[in-house]
């Protein structure tokens, strides 16, 4: 093995997006196919150091596997201050500037300590084809740093010779059987071992299968590799969506219904003003974005992009916590300010599941669409014509009728100001729960659904004392963080007519 001795970083450079650092170039021989080499890079990252560390490896030709391991230390942390934890990935020869998705191969994160690429497989996060000659460049990506800094080392290993059988994705079909025009579940959030996941695609789609989900969207950190496995999985009962959950260190948002093999970057943060690019294109290819657990407490977690641009936002992840009510909170003072307008953010709810005891569908969305296909739920979650559930064994309409008119979750209900307007929810698999109605002035209605069977309740108001409602059914047990637990979300029904 040879060993190439520890340095220092180089100046730093506008690589990707931000400030980054790029080691010099690790250089290997030519070598006789069947024979392999291997070089190992030691380097030291100071304490608020750019976020970024790019590591050349001058690949020959002849090349048909490689693999890249890592170890770094960790020594216990002071007291409230963050110890180290290093990500990594890699792009191949086509270069590493921002966005581009050409040279994209893979990122793990800190999930793994090594990957191996090759024409016809390659570790989960990373993408399959050939090794190609050309300056690659490993990148690590330091999520801590400990305050006295981190030590790395990185070993590569280059294997010569003809390349395998090429890989052949299997995407999923964008459709699926359904039942025409009707309401769909689906879990929008969830992760498998091609990032930080504990569960196969196998698994996680038998678990949506369990969960009664009609779709999924496939959300990995950072990397589109799930995509080409999908299509082994999907079927008849349950359509699968490309996405991505997009890990910034200012905050993860999801691309929804990404082109198989498409792949959107992450290597900015809001002051960087990249934000845009990204989302234009996502929408370009017919797809949504969407600001995950806006409130989230793990470093580089929470939100701090604001909402233009985005399609929707994460109001409920996982159980119930004081997390979600912060979001939820501040989602519904947007709610007050654009209901007249015409333009507002939906709100969605997704398990953002990773392994076990996580439950897949944890909660879900409950969407309308015209049938069981990507753009189709696309649509309806735009539109907002979508409530959320704990588990599909609550079921529940909401509607608003008035002047001889009838509007369902999501729509606008014209009506003069004064005219009555009659609320009616009726839930099922809720029994003992507390139903609520909220508007732009706060919870306006609560009743308490029945023991056992379908609850059905009404309230009565009009557009000037009102001009949204939207619905709760919450159960009075308190959680770890909370008094009580959302079983149930609706966006909201618009009241009167929208401003000129």
């Amino acid at each position: 093995m040879a060993e190439v001795a520890r340095r220092r970083f180089l100046a730093g450079t506008a690589a990707a997006g931000m400030a980054a650092v790029v080691m010099d170039p690790m250089g290997f021989a030519q070598g006789a196919a069947g024979s392999e080499q291997t070089k190992t890079l030691t380097g030291h990252i100071d304490y608020g150091a750019p976020d970024w560390v790019y590591v050349p490896v001058d690949v020959p030709d002849g090349v048909n596997r490689i693999t890249v391991s890592y170890g770094y230390e960790r020594p216990a942390p002071p007291e409230g201050q963050n110890g180290n934890a290093l990500d990594i990935g890699v792009f191949d020869e086509s270069g590493h500037q921002l966005g581009n998705e050409r040279g994209f191969r893979g990122w793990s994160g800190g999930a793994r300590t090594s990957f191996t690429i090759s024409a016809s497989d390659a570790t989960p996060g990373y993408i399959p084809g050939p090794v190609k000659r050309g300056r690659w460049n490993v990148i690590l990506g330091p999520y801590t740093v400990h305050p006295q800094g981190l030590n790395w080392t990185i070993t590569v290993k280059l294997e010569f010779g003809p390349d395998g059988a090429p890989f052949k994705p299997n995407p999923a079909p964008h459709s699926a059987k359904g039942r025409g025009r009707a309401w769909y579940r689906g879990d929008m959030h969830l992760h498998t071992i091609h990032s930080d996941g504990g569960r196969t695609p196998a698994e996680l789609a038998a678990g949506a299968r369990a969960a009664k989900l009609d779709y999924i969207v496939s959300t990995e950190h950072n990397t589109q590799s799930a995509s080409g496995v999908w299509g082994e999985y999907a079927g008849d009962d349950l359509l699968i969506i490309d996405g991505e959950e997009v890990t910034t260190r200012n905050g993860h948002y999801g691309a929804y219904g990404l082109r198989p093999g498409s792949w959107i970057d992450w290597r900015y943060r809001a002051v960087d003003g990249g934000l845009p690019r990204f989302v234009q294109e996502i929408h370009r290819a017919g797809g949504l974005a969407i600001a995950n657990h806006p409130a989230g407490s793990c470093v580089g977690c929470s939100w701090k992009f604001g909402y233009a641009g985005m399609d929707a936002v994460e109001v409920w992840n996982g159980p119930w916590d004081n997390e979600d009510v912060a979001v939820l909170q501040d989602w519904d003072n947007l709610l007050a300010a654009q209901a007249r307008s015409g333009r507002w953010l939906p709100a969605v709810g997704n398990s953002d599941a990773h392994r076990e005891p996580n439950v897949i569908g944890l909660p879900h969305n409950v969407v309308y669409a015209d049938r069981l296909e990507r753009g189709a739920i696309l649509a309806g979650v735009k539109a907002g014509r979508l409530w959320i559930a704990e588990s599909a064994a609550v079921d529940l309409s909401f509607t608003a009728s008035g002047a001889g008119r009838k509007a369902d979750i999501g729509q606008r209900l014209e009506a003069a100001e004064d005219a009555p307007v009659t609320l009616s929810m009726t839930v099922n698999g809720a029994g003992g729960c507390e139903a609520r109605f909220y508007t732009d002035q706060g919870q306006r209605f609560s009743a308490k659904l029945p023991a056992e069977g379908a609850g059905t309740v009404t309230w009565q108001t009009n557009a000037r004392n009102a001009t949204y409602v939207r619905a709760e059914v919450r159960r009075l047990q308190a959680t770890a963080t909370t008094p009580n637990a959302m079983v149930a979300l609706t966006n909201p029904i618009f009241l009167g007519h929208r401003s000129r």
